[in-house]
């Protein structure tokens, strides 16, 4: 069945993966979801011997995502990813309303506690961190933004006077206010005057200004050159924009700073197996503990749902939640 024409506007690509492309575009669809769905309809179609999606049915579709769960032994997050990928690729480029799709069964993550650090930990861990990665490690744990919250905020969402920083655009499309760390306000004033010399440097240069989410850019031609909507983090090289071919300048990428902090845990020599987004648990377990209410950890964390924000009470509960065992009583 033919998807209603109303409701997508006609491709005008003619290449299968171009069409893809300006299918996630039209949508507003994040870069990284492109190249995730690309990846993933780019190896459905060369394990089918490079035939037409098009030509392709239920049984190509389960073949493939059984092969990804029982030769690759991919895990169900992103057997779902793929799912995903294959859906859009049918539904919006396509254009076809297929009931086998919806019918194919979607694996059940495991639920599973995140990884939290002790207090000590966590110093041990940040001290190892050198220099900008420090203030970005320390900017996720005492605010518990995620990484690309983190190293996407602009200078205009620094607030000093209110002692608040503004994430835009978090997880869901939503904004969100955040605590902004007295610990924090020195050293983030020192990366705000690095930041600056970068733009000055930029301005002399003539450089295109800083990437614009939706249609800034083309309402407001000059936005991105403006102080206010810098990165708080800018990158120390330019790089060129995937999507625009424009040079411009980035903020920190977040493989530099993961590769950062998987150097510093080994220096730390965690035994955890943590990651950046550690310090997000850590933060969140570490209020709850100090006896904030679970409500207001969940608006910090920008939960839709407070049984989201719950895990984080079961974390409290390892090691017996506070019940004496009978072994210490003997």
């Amino acid at each position: 069945m033919q998807r209603d024409p109303v409701a997508l506007p006609p491709l005008h690509a003619s290449r299968l993966l171009d069409q893809v492309k300006e299918r996630v575009r039209y949508l507003h669809f994040s870069l990284r979801t492109e190249e995730a769905y690309l990846y993933w309809i780019r190896a459905f179609i060369l394990f089918h011997g490079k035939q037409h999606p098009k030509d392709l049915g239920l049984q190509e579709v389960e073949a493939f995502l059984s092969y990804l769960a029982n030769e690759r032994h991919v895990a169900a997050a992103t057997h779902k990813q793929a799912l995903s990928a294959l859906l859009f690729l049918y539904g919006k480029v396509l254009g076809r309303e297929l009931p086998w799709m919806e019918a194919i069964g979607r694996p059940k993550s495991a639920a599973r506690l995140p990884v939290v650090l002790t207090p000590s930990e966590v110093t041990q861990l940040l001290q190892a961190l050198d220099g900008r990665h420090r203030l970005i490690g320390q900017l996720l744990y005492g605010t518990g933004m995620r990484l690309m919250e983190g190293l996407r905020l602009r200078i205009k969402d620094v607030d000093f006077g209110h002692a608040a920083i503004v994430v835009r655009d978090g997880k869901g499309g939503k904004d969100r206010t955040v605590m902004l760390p007295d610990s924090l306000m020195a050293p983030l004033r020192q990366q705000i005057g690095h930041a600056r010399l970068l733009w000055e440097k930029d301005r002399e240069l003539k450089r295109a200004g800083v990437w614009l989410p939706t249609a800034l850019d083309a309402k407001y031609p000059r936005l991105g050159q403006t102080w206010g909507w810098q990165w708080l983090f800018p990158s120390d090289d330019v790089s060129t924009c995937p999507r625009t071919g424009v040079e411009r300048r980035h903020h920190v990428l977040d493989k530099s700073f993961q590769r950062a902090f998987k150097k510093a845990a080994g220096l730390a020599q965690l035994t955890k197996p943590a990651t950046p987004h550690t310090l997000r648990h850590s933060f969140a377990t570490h209020l709850l503990q100090s006896r904030y209410d679970i409500r207001t950890v969940q608006e910090l964390l920008g939960h839709a749902d407070v049984s989201t924000t719950m895990i984080y009470t079961h974390v409290l509960k390892v090691g017996g939640g506070g019940v004496q065992s009978p072994l210490d009583v003997l």
